[in-house]
């Protein structure tokens, strides 16, 4: 089972899932349009190979019943848009916090073997110190980093309290086909596409970039791995990038150059903004085995070619969708 199954990450697992032979059920958020999210996309074969069951997190009933049964949980489901979780934050602890509560409930209840929950880079907020370890302070710089922290907590009571088998992923800034134009890298390379103006907001913070491929692998590796029971797992590429650098080799790829403007709307209150990422994830490969596979340039190559062929399905002007 994939919580989240019509996101971004959980649409390529779901995916990739699939043409491993895996029998798989989605879960994705109910809404009167019928809509599978970016399931809509998968391939025809894909597609009608996924059960897809819609609902809501916050419903104990629906998540208890669609859980049972399984062997496997992977649990993407949130509310993930920074700029939202400073309108909305009580949706978000509601989702994230009450509805992680009730997969382990499930989880628990139906003797699932084992359970990939996952979390954020941004849990640790502007690095102390780098490369990040697991062992990082964690730091609630947004609505949003603290639901993932409350949720985070929960999980590790409950491997301590009930034994539950579960694993804590924690992707840093994964990017790729399918993923939201609210994320820096579709922002740029949607208004890229569209003219040689972009607006983006600082600069100067630095990422630790993942292709969505690599970030799938790991989740699955982490999943098959009985080391990784009980345990909280980084996932980055140990690589630090600029905002600004990135936005170059975006204008290199395409052969453009791009003028850059400072939206005030994509600025985050100063003290939310989190200014340094970079992980370390050898305790990934000690584990299950995993590390990055696709570079920066590699990575965005692919995305832009993406990008650019479906580009009639995007608005590079929405920000906190």
């Amino acid at each position: 089972m994939v919580t989240g199954a019509g996101g971004f990450i959980g649409s390529h697992l779901v995916e990739r899932l699939v043409r491993l032979g895996a029998s798989v059920t989605g879960l994705v958020r109910y809404n009167s349009r019928s809509d599978r999210g970016m399931l809509e996309l998968l391939p025809d074969e894909v597609r009608s190979s996924v059960r897809v069951v819609v609902g809501d997190l916050r419903d104990p009933d629906l998540v208890g019943r669609t859980v049972r049964g399984m062997h496997t949980v992977f649990h993407l489901g949130a509310l993930i848009a920074i700029p939202y979780s400073y309108q909305s934050p009580r949706e978000f602890i509601e989702t994230n916090v009450l509805g992680t509560l009730n997969v382990l409930n499930a989880v628990r209840a139906n003797g699932v073997e084992r359970l990939i929950h996952t979390s954020t880079s941004e849990v640790y907020g502007t690095a102390r110190f780098v490369p990040i370890t697991e062992d990082h302070p964690l730091q609630a710089q947004s609505p949003y980093a603290a639901g993932k922290i409350g949720a985070d907590k929960l999980v590790e009571s409950y491997i301590a309290s009930f034994e539950l088998p579960a694993t804590i992923v924690r992707p840093f800034n994964t990017y790729g086909p399918r993923q939201s134009p609210r994320a820096v890298i579709p922002a740029t390379i949607l208004q890229a596409l569209d003219g040689r103006s972009i607006r983006l907001g600082l600069l100067t913070p630095t990422r630790d970039f993942n292709y969505v491929t690599d970030t799938v692998e790991g989740f699955i590796m982490l999943a098959q791995s009985d080391a990784c029971r009980g345990q909280t797992v980084n996932l980055g590429s140990g690589q630090e990038t600029s905002i600004a650098d990135m936005v170059q080799l975006v204008a290199q790829l395409l052969g453009v150059e791009i003028e850059i403007t400072v939206d005030e709307q994509r600025l985050r209150p100063e003290n939310s903004e989190v200014q340094r990422l970079l992980a370390d994830a050898s305790r990934a490969w000690e584990l299950a085995g995993w590390s990055s596979q696709v570079s920066l340039r590699q990575g965005l190559e692919q995305t832009i070619a993406w990008f650019a062929q479906e580009r009639h399905r995007y608005r590079s002007d929405m920000y906190t969708i």
